[in-house]
């Protein structure tokens, strides 16, 4: 069995803590961790982009698992929406995961740098959207868009990931009517399932590198939780403002991914 430890050195070791306890911060509080914490994978001597994705998903099961927990402690999200919505997550997660194999990632960078843009320019302009819970829709339609949300998503962040957190909080708030802080909480639910929808798939083919793989999860489990008491601390308002940061990095690092990819 691979640990992706064979080739690491100290540094390396320390840098993927260090990464990992940042990324299971910021994805504890909006989503988005993976933005830290993918590029540092890339950085161990030896490691296939396959693998990188593959061990990332593995150290963030352990941030989402943590950060959902404290926040059921704390919010008591309703989990008659999240759980169905985390169960449609999960298999949209696979299949993108599947697909992920066989088509080329750079294809869908410019359509999810557009969603990016257009998601920060409404946050930026609402500034009262996700204040406070006003649900738009009840009863099936309520769950019958938050199931849509879940398999989009959960399709997406098998299929290419970064931001997924973010989208999830997003949705949550403009089409459901959540709160942020709600959707931060209901958003872990769900994000657990896709990271698990993901390792589904992964796992069997041997991709995981499982002691690089439980270090990071450590630390992301350390960051999730730090993280979910400050987003329950500083509630809504300061959610909102971390999430415009962390999509205006995702916004500068998919467009970065786009102008190299038409260089090259």
């Amino acid at each position: 069995m691979t640990t992706g430890l064979e080739a690491a050195d100290p540094a390396i070791i320390v840098m993927v803590i260090v990464a990992g306890l940042a990324a299971g911060w910021v994805d504890a509080v909006v989503g988005g961790g993976g933005l830290l914490q993918l590029p540092a994978m890339l950085l161990v001597p030896g490691i296939t982009p396959v693998q990188a994705l593959a061990t990332n998903k593995m150290g963030s099961v352990f941030g989402t698992t943590t950060s959902a927990v404290t926040y059921f402690g704390r919010v008591r999200p309703d989990l008659r929406t999240a759980l169905p919505m985390a169960g449609f997550a999960l298999v949209g997660s696979v299949c993108g995961a599947v697909v992920a194999a066989s088509l080329p990632q750079e294809v869908f960078k410019p359509v999810i740098l557009i969603a990016l843009i257009a998601v920060a320019v409404f946050t930026a302009l609402k500034p009262s959207a996700g204040q406070v819970t006003q649900l738009r829709h009840r009863g099936r339609r309520h769950h019958g868009l938050a199931g849509l949300i879940g398999v989009v998503i959960g399709f997406y962040d098998g299929l290419l990931g970064p931001g997924t957190g973010s989208f999830l909080v997003i949705a949550l708030v403009t089409v459901l009517g959540y709160a942020f802080l709600q959707a931060s909480a209901k958003a872990k639910i769900v994000n657990v399932a896709t990271n698990v929808g993901a390792l589904l798939f992964f796992v069997p083919h041997g991709s995981v590198l499982w002691g690089l793989g439980l270090i990071l999860g450590a630390a992301n489990m350390v960051g999730g939780y730090l993280g979910a008491r400050t987003a329950v601390a500083r509630g809504s308002r300061f959610i909102r403002v971390v999430f415009l940061v962390v999509v205006g990095l995702l916004v500068l690092k998919l467009g970065s991914d786009i102008i190299t990819d038409l260089r090259a």
